[in-house]
């Protein structure tokens, strides 16, 4: 198996030296179009000359010499940009299709604008998706004036936008927008009654910014649009207060990796007294199972100032790959109830589910995608299964000379603390610029106080104040700067040295450059290499270690803490078996999210195979396609979404049972497809019928007044969120042993038995 591996890689890494080899001779021929003598009347002619190729059929493939030699002219006269050739190469293989791995600093922003520029040419429209608002508005503003020199239209796509804005602004040549507003704005189309309330035209090329971000850690997450709900409840006290009331061990564990949390027997029989509610595994009790579950789960697992702060009165959930706020991001309904019960909030249901789509199924509807990110090669092989998108590593402009340090793992908490604040104080003494990256916001705000007893100013970036996130990033490469930040995935924002400053920047140099710190490791060693490439961009010298505790989450979910028994002690041990320990702790972990990933995608693809075939019908029904009159047109849009709802509501009650088939040896997702394929085949005469007795009853009227009257209209309001699904992740393997015997014992042999309550 070895020996396969072995042949693999260098075959792919033969086949990445052939397609580089391509590349550079490509951009040695747009190197070679002296287009220095040419005046912008002639430049602008040329990219007339070009889109009038494209629009009349010319492949783009050979356009794109020429094209990317017009950008590069426009580059350095518009912006005093001149693109290196590896940024050519990267951009070259942008419009292959490929999924470029380009190191921080290496510029990214500029690479993308010549496939963006090439794949707009032919007037269908290219979208870059960006991580947040901020990256979005910014790269269309700093790259607009070459766009725009050359004839073409761009403009960024913000949240709060108008319809009207929204739908002028997808309607340019590129768009700059977030995956998650695009997706959103998808969502609200789903359910658009009239096409002029529509905002996206058809999908046709996009770039994905941030590409391991968005594709592989954000790509599970459902989008989600609902009719609004004013309803609150305060059911959820009763059951935080039995969830309080159980102990760890005693009445419940966690599965081997803490990412879930059940009863156990003696567990069931105290909250069975507690609620007064009998068997608590019968059938009508399912409810009070479900928010016990809840409450246990929020009470347990979910820390505050980790996975969660509260703000101006409301719970904010943080992102656990970049440590920001995930804005208008929820748990689903009944985890997140739990949780503002937890900290004594109210909270109001999300309503009625309308529509949803996860940003994997989202992004896919593109015909032809690319994207670019500094740490792809370790998910490579994710990339390729989930969405057929080769990796392609870019070489540096500059060779990379950032020294990259050891672990230095400490016995226990305490002494990493105190050795972190001793290098921390060391290096500042220097004049060195530090960027510390921690796992949370009280992590963070711990290590911000360390610091202050210890004298030695800092700036602090976490989810508490993540406004300031770009002026605070800027700032991390001045002399004596000392930054703590929650993890940089995706932030999306370089650190030159001094500032920029040129002075400044070679005292910096001088001094060893940034020096970057993680104060743990990540279960991706992307996010681990994500915080290291924040120092060494463009050749600048720089170094980076991480610090770990035997007693880090991480590693006491596995157990290293038992497997090697050290004394505790002051020192960093010197165990080199330690450090292979953690390495295959993240490849196990990779690993298993992949697995889940793909597990989850088995659920999640039928119920989208579905969405887009009656998406398909509904869009013919939209755009007036059939035959038929306005108000034929109207009911069954209507009945079409009202249907579709009810399904998805259906889904959502199986996904939260269907892990009980697994008790009676069926297969959950052989069970689940059977039962969703059997209510989506029901669902065209449910439609057909009802339209047809509402058709009967409006009399054929197209009076819209007549139409709301009979309630045919667009829910008054709506509500676009985000789900977390970590939660459903997690649920994957809660039915452990210890809980499937419970179950077993309490429903099928106490009723043969007759016996009582324990």
């Amino acid at each position: 198996m070895n020996i396969a591996v072995k042949l693999m890689r260098k075959f792919k890494d033969r086949d990445t030296q052939n397609k580089l080899k391509v590349y550079q001779d490509k951009a040695d021929l747009i190197r070679k179009r002296k287009l220095e003598a040419w005046d912008d009347q002639q430049l602008q002619a040329e990219s007339l000359r070009l889109q009038k190729e494209a629009k009349s059929g010319t492949p783009l493939d050979e356009l794109l010499v020429d094209a990317y030699a017009l950008v590069c002219e426009t580059a350095k006269r518009k912006l005093g940009l001149q693109p290196y050739d590896v940024q050519i190469m990267a951009a070259i293989a942008l419009h292959e299709r490929f999924l470029i791995e380009q190191h921080t600093g290496e510029g990214k922003t500029l690479s993308a604008v010549m496939p963006a520029y090439l794949n707009a040419l032919t007037g269908e429209g290219v979208h870059v998706l960006t991580f947040n608002d901020y990256l979005a508005n910014r790269d269309a503003e700093w790259m607009g004036p070459i766009y725009r020199f050359l004839g073409l239209t761009v403009s960024s796509v913000q949240a709060g936008m108008s319809l009207f804005e929204k739908r002028e602004t997808y309607a340019k040549d590129i768009t700059y927008v977030t995956a998650k507003e695009a997706g959103f704005d998808y969502l609200r189309d789903t359910i658009a009654l009239n096409e002029a309330d529509t905002v996206h035209r058809p999908f046709h090329y996009v770039i994905v910014d941030e590409a391991d971000s968005l594709l592989l850690d954000e790509a599970r997450v459902p989008l989600v649009i609902s009719g609004e709900s004013g309803s609150s409840s305060n059911d959820g006290i009763l059951f935080a207060d039995v969830a309080r009331q159980l102990q760890q061990v005693e009445h419940y564990d966690f599965d081997e990796f803490q990412r879930n949390v059940y009863l156990n027997e003696a567990g069931a029989a105290k909250a069975e007294s507690l609620l007064g509610c009998g068997n608590l595994y019968d059938s009508h009790n399912s409810h009070l199972l479900t928010s016990l579950n809840c409450a246990l789960h929020v009470e347990s697992l979910f820390k505050k100032d980790v996975d969660y702060i509260v703000r101006d009165g409301k719970i904010e959930l943080i992102e656990e790959y970049t440590g920001r706020v995930a804005e208008n991001r929820y748990l689903p309904d009944g985890l997140q109830a739990a949780l503002a019960t937890k900290e004594g909030l109210q909270w109001k249901d999300g309503g009625k589910i309308l529509g949803t789509i996860t940003i994997q199924h989202f992004i896919s509807l593109y015909p032809r995608i690319c994207g670019m990110t500094a740490t792809a090669h370790a998910s490579a092989m994710e990339f390729e299964d989930i969405y057929v998108l080769q990796v392609v590593q870019i070489p540096p402009n500059r060779p990379n000379i950032r020294i990259d340090h050891p672990h230095r793992i400490y016995t226990h908490k305490e002494a990493k603390l105190k050795a972190l604040v001793q290098e921390i104080s060391s290096v500042h003494a220097t004049g060195g610029p530090i960027l510390i990256g921690t796992s949370s916001v009280e992590e963070s705000d711990m290590l911000a106080e360390a610091l202050m007893v210890a004298d030695v100013p800092c700036h602090v970036l976490n989810a508490k104040n993540d406004a300031k996130e770009a002026e605070i990033i800027a700032k991390a490469g001045e002399i004596g700067a000392v930054t703590v930040s929650t993890n940089m995935a995706g932030r999306g924002v370089d650190i030159r040295l001094g500032k920029g400053n040129p002075t400044q920047a070679e005292v910096v140099a001088k001094l060893g450059g940034l020096y970057v710190i993680g104060t743990h490791v990540n279960e991706s060693v992307r996010i681990d290499d994500q915080l290291r490439g924040r120092s060494g961009r463009q050749g600048d010298p720089g170094a980076s270690v991480f610090f770990v505790s035997m007693e880090d989450e991480l590693l006491l979910r596995f157990g290293i803490n038992k497997a090697i028994r050290a004394p505790r002690q002051e020192e960093a041990l010197e165990e080199p078996v330690l450090r292979s320990k953690i390495a295959h702790i993240q490849r196990v972990i990779m690993g298993q999210n992949f697995d889940i990933h793909q597990e989850l995608n088995c659920y999640s693809d039928m119920v989208e195979d579905q969405r887009r075939i009656l998406y398909e019908e509904r869009l013919g029904i939209l755009k007036g396609e059939q035959p038929m009159s306005l108000s034929e047109q109207r009911v069954r849009l209507f009945y079409i979404d009202e249907f579709w709802a009810d399904h998805l509501a259906y889904v959502s009650y199986l996904r939260e049972s269907i892990h009980l088939e697994s008790l009676a040896s069926r297969n959950p997702i052989d069970e689940f497809h059977a039962q969703i394929s059997q209510a989506y085949e029901q669902i065209p005469a449910k439609i057909n019928s009802e339209a047809a007795n509402m058709l009967v009853r409006l009399g054929g009227s197209n009076d819209p007044a007549k139409w709301e009257k009979f309630g045919l209209k667009s829910p008054a309001s709506t509500r676009t969120y985000i789900i977390n699904d970590q939660y459903i992740q997690n649920k994957r393997s809660s039915w452990t042993t210890t809980t499937v015997f419970a179950y077993w014992l309490r429903t099928i042999t106490r009723p043969i038995f007759k016996l009582s309550k324990f």
